[in-house]
Formats: C-alpha cells, sequence, structure tokens
C-alpha cells in the first residue's frame, strides 16, 4: 500500500515538471538569441532625458569676492568723439574718420542708415582705490538694440600705438554690474598695430589680440581672478555703458580710448585698417573718394587719451591737443605816464614818441 502512495505522488511530480519544459502544447520556449561569434550583443539603450538626468553636471556658479562700487566716482574730463546724428538724415559722417591713423566715425550700416546707439559721443575716466571706472555716452540710449553692438576699450602701455589690452563686452547687458559676456584679451606678439602701429600697413594678416586674460562666463583665462572686469549700461547721464576694471590689469600710466563695433566684431583682426586698403573699406564721407561704406561698416572708435603722464604730443593715436596761443611778450615801448590826452599824443612802435598836443 505504501509503495502505491509513493508512486502516485512521484506520477504529480512529474507532471508539474513537465509544466516547466521548453515544450508545452506543442510551442518552444521563448529565448534571448545568442549573437555568432565575435558579435558584441545589443545593449539595452534608455531614454535620452533619463541618461542626461544623472550625466549632465549643473554649471558650476562664479564667485565673486569684490564689485565695484554703484556709486561711481563723479566724472572725470570728457574726451569727446564726432557725432553723425547731426548729418545722418544725408546719410554720411561729417568728419573724423581718418583711416590712415586708425580713426573711424562709422556708425552706420553698409548701406549708410544710421545707428544712433554705435555713435559714441563722450567718455571719461575715473577711479577709487580698486578700480577704474570708464563711461561711455553715446547718442542712443539702447546698447541692447537689435544690431548686437560690442563695447569696448583699447589700453596702450607703451605709447607706441601697439594695443596691449582690449576689454571687450558683448550683448544682452544689464544695469547692475555683471561680468557676464565681458572678456579681456592681450597682444603676446605685438602685432595690433600691424608694422607701423599707427598708419595702415593694409592688407596684413596677423592675430591681433590673440590672448585670453579673462572670461567673465567661464572665469578662464590667464588672470585667474573672477572679479577683473564688468560692465553695466544706463549708469548716468554720461554712462549709456560703463565698464570697471582693476588698476592692477595696466598700472597708473597708459593711453586709452574706446569703441564700438557692431560689424566685424572680431579682437584677432585689430587694427581693422590694417585688414582692408582704404578702397576695400570704404568711407562714410561723402566728399572722399572712396563713399560709401564698403567692407568695414558699423564701427566708431575714438582716439587715445593720455593718463598717468603728461603727453609729449607725438604719441600715435593720440587725441588733438590745443595749439597753445602765443604770449605777447611786454614791448619795452612803453608810453611815459605824462603821456596823457587831451594834452600829449603817444605815438606807439616803431617811433615810440609821446607828443605834446598844440594849443
Amino acid at each position: 500500500m505504501a509503495k502505491r502512495f509513493l508512486s502516485l505522488i512521484a506520477f504529480i511530480v512529474m507532471i508539474g515538471l513537465a509544466c516547466n519544459l521548453p515544450f508545452v502544447n506543442g510551442a518552444p520556449a521563448t529565448s534571448a538569441p545568442v549573437p555568432p561569434p565575435g558579435v558584441p550583443p545589443v545593449l539595452a539603450t534608455f531614454p535620452t532625458s533619463a541618461v542626461d538626468a544623472t550625466a549632465t553636471a549643473s554649471p558650476v556658479p562664479i564667485l565673486h569676492i569684490i564689485t565695484p562700487s554703484d556709486k561711481a566716482p563723479a566724472s572725470g574730463p570728457f574726451v569727446y568723439d564726432v557725432d553723425s546724428s547731426g548729418t545722418a538724415p544725408e546719410k554720411r559722417a561729417p568728419y573724423g574718420d581718418s583711416y590712415d591713423i586708425d580713426r573711424f566715425e562709422r556708425p552706420f550700416l553698409q548701406d549708410m542708415t544710421y545707428v544712433q546707439n554705435l555713435d559714441i559721443v563722450t567718455f571719461d575716466l575715473t577711479k577709487d582705490d580698486t578700480w577704474y571706472y570708464i563711461s561711455i555716452s553715446l547718442v542712443g540710449s539702447d546698447p541692447n538694440d537689435t544690431h548686437g553692438i560690442n563695447y569696448g576699450i583699447e589700453v596702450d602701455l607703451n605709447r607706441d600705438g601697439f594695443g596691449d589690452y582690449l576689454i571687450w563686452a558683448q550683448p544682452p547687458y544689464t544695469p547692475p554690474w555683471s561680468t557676464t559676456n565681458v572678456k579681456v584679451f592681450s597682444d603676446q606678439n605685438h602685432d595690433t598695430g600691424g608694422l607701423s602701429g599707427e598708419k595702415s600697413d593694409a592688407p596684413i594678416q596677423g592675430n591681433g589680440y590673440e590672448t585670453l586674460v579673462f572670461d567673465g562666463n567661464s572665469g578662464q583665462g590667464t588672470a585667474n581672478d573672477p572679479d577683473l572686469a564688468w560692465v553695466r549700461v544706463n549708469a548716468g547721464r554720461y554712462a549709456t555703458v560703463q565698464f570697471a576694471f582693476k588698476r592692477s590689469l595696466i598700472g597708473s600710466s597708459f593711453m586709452l580710448g574706446v569703441l564700438a563695433d557692431a560689424g566685424l566684431k572680431d579682437p584677432g583682426k585689430f587694427d581693422y585698417n590694417d585688414r582692408f586698403t582704404e578702397a576695400e573699406a570704404g568711407s562714410p564721407v561723402k566728399d572722399k573718394q572712396y563713399y560709401p561704406l564698403k567692407a568695414l561698416y558699423e564701427v566708431d572708435n575714438t582716439c587715445l587719451e593720455a593718463f598717468g603722464f603728461k603727453a609729449n604730443g607725438f604719441e600715435p593715436k593720440l587725441c588733438p591737443r590745443e595749439e597753445p596761443k602765443p604770449q605777447k611778450t611786454p614791448s619795452a615801448c612803453q608810453p611815459p605816464p605824462y603821456c596823457v590826452a587831451p594834452f600829449y599824443f603817444w605815438f606807439g612802435e616803431p617811433e615810440c614818441t609821446c607828443v605834446s598836443v598844440p594849443g
């Protein structure tokens, strides 16, 4: 009897195992295909969003240690530039574009349409213990207009016409101080002025401001200083665009000018008058033979002003100086005290004679 019971149990177990065999109801079991030798297996893929969520790291914020003052020092002496708004309806600059010496008055599109936010009126420099502040006044009031205007500062440390630093900002700009979209470049191989420093040597090649010193977006650059240069807009009547940068960057003696550029916008091609001949660049002045503008347009720059030293007048790109008025040397030919009308008459040079008037 016990043997029959054990046989029955064994039969039931065999039936249960049969349900898990590869062939049930005549259908083969499904299994993953085995790839042929030498062919790697296909790995499972995941939705891109799932991968990005874990693999993409958030950008590391740039931590600032020191910020320029919200109340920059009062305006310094103004350096003036040509204002083309008066002649803009005639599609021309009044004057001020001296191509051979790297002076551009070209706040115009190639078809000579005027862009008032490119037109520089004045700039000035002030300072405190840490910062230089450069304020640029424009004819217009919207540095964030649709033309995408870059504003910049060129610094010449050696007074030789070759720029040493370019502080360069691009839109969008904000009223609060920001390092975003501000870069500082330097010229390490002394070629920003072409061959002569001031005169046009076109057409020549060079790499202009080739070295990145500071990048406010990434914190990169040779300066290793996250606070080196800042920009803001509409800070005051004479500060449509205002820069602040550390005095330690350039020292206390230099030449400096400003520019607005919505055309080439390429620090590696400075100076622009060494890239194109004047015939290729065109002219904004109607009585010039190369009018109108051609390859070089939408750019306005200023002369370079001397700061921290007394200019001798021969520095390349120096802002014009007023001619000193001649001092009149006192003449030895002077009337004596008694030579007074109506009884006496004084004959000046060359006679130098006092005579009595006949009674």
